[in-house]
C-alpha cells in the first residue's frame, strides 16, 4: 500500500479521535429527555428553547461576550506594542523577558488562579468586570505576542526604513506600513485571545461571584449540580460560534493574500 495513503488514513483516524467527543454532543443536545444518554431516542429542541428563554443563561452568555471582547481589545493593543518593542530592542536578558511574557502559558492554571484570587481579593475586584478583563488579558496576552512576533520576523525591516527615509513619522509608518504587513498575525492573535477568554473556566471559577458569572462557569455549575442537557445545547452553540470565527478569519486572510 502506498505510504501516502497510509499517512492519510492515519491522519483521518487521529482527526476522528479528536473530534468524536465533540460530535457526540450535537445529537445529545437534541435529546427529548433530560439525560445525556447516547444514542438518543426522541428528537426535541426543548433545550435550545430553554437556553434562549432562561435569563440566567443569557446573562452568562452576555458576560462572556463582553469580557472576551474587552480582553481581546486590551490584549491585542498591549501585545502588539510588546512584540514591536521586543523586536526593535536588543539588550542583555531579552530572552528572559520574552519567557516571562509566556509564563501564563507555562504555569498551571490552578496556580495562576490562586495567585489571581489572592491579589483580586486584596484589592476588592473579585467578581467585577474589570477583574475578569484583567485576568483574561493575562491569559490572552502571550498568544497575541507570539503571533505578532512571528509576523514581525517575516517582515522586511527595510520597508520601515524606506518609509522613515521618505519623511514619514513613526506613527504613520506603523499604520501605513507595519500594521498592514503584520495584520494576519494580529488577527490570529486577536482570534486566539477571544477564544481563550470566551472558553476560560478555571480562572473564572476563582474570581466569579453569584452576580457575575461567565458562560463556561455556568456550564460547569450546571454539570456538577444536575443533569441538564441544556449544557449540550450551549456547547453546540459555542462550538458553532468558534467555527464561524475561525472560518471568517481564514476567509478574510485568503482574500487579502489574493488581493496582494
Amino acid at each position: 500500500m502506498n505510504l501516502k495513503i497510509i499517512l492519510r488514513v492515519f491522519a483521518a483516524l487521529i482527526v476522528l479521535w479528536l473530534t468524536l467527543p465533540t460530535l457526540v454532543i450535537i445529537p445529545i443536545s437534541f435529546n427529548a429527555v433530560p439525560s445525556f444518554d447516547f444514542p438518543i431516542k426522541d428528537f426535541s429542541l426543548r433545550w435550545y428553547e430553554k437556553f434562549f428563554n432562561d435569563p440566567a443563561w443569557l446573562r452568562a452568555l452576555g458576560t462572556s461576550v463582553q469580557v472576551a471582547l474587552l480582553s481581546t481589545l486590551v490584549s491585542t493593543i498591549t501585545g502588539v506594542a510588546a512584540a514591536l518593542g521586543l523586536s526593535k530592542v536588543n539588550f542583555r536578558g531579552k530572552s528572559v523577558v520574552e519567557n516571562l511574557f509566556l509564563t501564563p502559558l507555562i504555569v498551571p492554571g490552578i496556580v495562576l488562579a490562586i495567585g489571581m484570587y489572592s491579589i483580586f481579593l486584596r484589592f476588592g475586584i473579585l467578581g467585577t468586570l474589570f477583574g475578569f478583563v484583567a485576568a483574561h488579558t493575562v491569559l490572552a496576552l502571550p498568544l497575541v505576542i507570539m503571533n505578532v512576533a512571528a509576523s514581525l520576523q517575516g517582515m522586511d525591516p527595510k520597508l520601515q526604513d524606506a518609509s522613515a527615509s521618505l519623511g514619514a513619522l513613526p506613527i504613520t509608518t506603523f499604520f501605513r506600513v507595519t500594521l498592514p504587513l503584520i495584520a494576519p498575525g494580529v488577527a490570529a492573535g486577536a482570534l486566539f485571545a477571544f477564544v481563550t477568554s470566551f472558553d476560560e473556566v478555571i480562572l473564572s471559577l476563582f474570581i466569579q461571584t453569584p452576580g457575575l458569572q461567565t458562560l463556561p462557569v455556568k456550564i460547569y455549575r450546571s454539570v456538577t449540580q444536575d443533569t441538564d442537557p441544556t449544557v449540550a445545547a450551549v456547547a453546540v452553540i459555542m462550538m458553532t460560534l468558534s467555527i464561524i470565527l475561525i472560518l471568517a478569519t481564514q476567509f478574510f486572510s485568503r482574500r487579502k493574500k489574493a488581493r496582494s
